[in-house]
C-alpha cells in the first residue's frame, strides 16, 4: 500500500510543480488552488509512505516520479522543446526509479 500512495504522491508533485508554473506567482486563482492541494496531498502521501520506505529510497522515487512527469508534461503541452536526448535522460530517471523498487 506505502508504495502505491508513494507513486501517487510522485504524480501529485507533478501536478502542483505544473501549477505552481502556471499560477504565475500565485496572481492566478485556480492554478494557484490546484497548487494547494496537490501540494498538502503529495506531501501527506509521502509522510504516509515513509512510515515502512526508507527515507531515502522513498524520496529519490517520489522527486523521480514527479520530476519525470513534468519535464514530459512540459515537453508535450508545455511549449518546451523536445528532443531525443531529454527524452531519452528523463527515461533514465524512470529505470533509476524502478530500481529503487525493486532492490526494496
Amino acid at each position: 500500500m506505502s508504495w502505491i500512495v508513494l507513486i501517487a504522491s510522485g504524480v501529485l508533485e507533478a501536478v502542483w510543480a505544473t501549477a505552481l508554473g502556471r499560477s504565475a506567482g500565485f496572481t492566478r486563482l485556480w492554478p494557484t488552488v490546484v497548487f494547494g492541494v496537490a501540494l498538502v496531498a503529495s506531501m501527506g502521501g509521502l509522510a504516509f509512505a515513509l512510515r515502512t520506505i526508507p527515507v531515502g529510497t522513498g524520496y529519490a522515487v517520489w522527486v523521480g516520479i514527479g520530476a519525470s512527469l513534468t519535464v514530459l508534461y512540459g515537453m508535450t503541452l508545455g511549449g518546451e522543446g523536445f528532443s531525443l536526448v531529454r527524452t531519452l535522460l528523463v527515461l533514465g530517471i524512470v529505470a533509476c526509479v524502478i530500481g529503487l523498487k525493486l532492490t526494496h
